[in-house]
């Protein structure tokens, strides 16, 4: 996927869900994967001829894996000139050394973001954007399903009040296909993930079965993400113009 095509469906989506206002300073957690990095890019493309400015800073929570390098994050950075933060933890002993989580992703999930949250107040933004795409979405809800029995997902936009800072989710309207696509063109540099247990989670195994279902019955994701998008009311545009 071309780098105009990726800022298409990124400006819709921002444009859709009113994301981006001026004088926002938004920060990009940054994994080192390929959602997060094609992000960074989008945005700071995006910035270039958005006609509400903005600016950009990217974090990266370090959670303690000793293996985990993020030079190739730093210079990717410097070259695009934005402000890179990497915040050291202790996550990754805490989740599974000291605690010997046999569900780890919960707690580290918790922890992160809560790292996370400060780091951003710490740097004066108001809103963090979240890479999460199309199949993150439809993944989500049917996470929701199978396990939780309820009809959820996250929201395109999410206020958290407690912090006063606003989740925005620019990727929505792409998919993984188109991430993997974008990276692959553009040689975007991704740092696979250091934890044990990445590949080995009740989301990977949901990803692997929306995959196959969608073998055999083609177009079936797409209709999903169609019926989030026109039966929960966070996705409704014309709700949220009337709010």
């Amino acid at each position: 996927m071309k780098l105009q095509q990726v800022l298409s469906l990124t400006r819709r989506a921002i444009d859709d869900y009113n994301m981006i206002e001026d004088g926002d300073k938004i920060a990009v957690g940054v994994s080192g994967g390929k959602d997060s990095l094609t992000l960074l890019q989008a945005l700071k493309s995006l910035q270039r001829f958005y006609p509400k400015k903005f600016s950009l800073c990217a974090i990266t929570i370090d959670l303690g894996f000793e293996n985990l390098n993020l030079d190739k994050i730093t210079e990717f950075c410097k070259n695009i000139d934005v402000p890179y933060h990497i915040i050291k933890t202790d996550i990754a002993q805490i989740v599974f050394d000291d605690r010997k989580e046999s569900n780890p992703c919960s707690l580290c999930a918790k922890m992160r973001k809560g790292v996370l949250n400060t780091a951003i107040k710490e740097l004066g933004c108001n809103k963090v954007a979240y890479a999460h795409h199309k199949d993150d979405v439809v993944e989500t809800m049917m996470l929701s399903l199978i396990y939780e029995g309820r009809f959820h997902t996250f929201s395109p936009v999410t206020y958290l009040d407690r912090m006063k800072v606003t989740v925005i989710r620019p990727l929505i309207y792409m998919r993984e296909a188109d991430v993997t696509g974008f990276v692959n063109k553009y040689n975007i540099p991704v740092v696979k993930s250091p934890c044990p247990a990445d590949g080995h989670t009740k989301r990977e195994y949901v990803k692997i079965l929306l995959q196959d279902i969608n073998k055999e019955t083609p177009g079936v994701k797409e209709r999903m993400f169609t019926a989030i998008c026109n039966n929960m009311p966070q996705w409704r545009k014309e709700f949220r113009q009337t709010i």
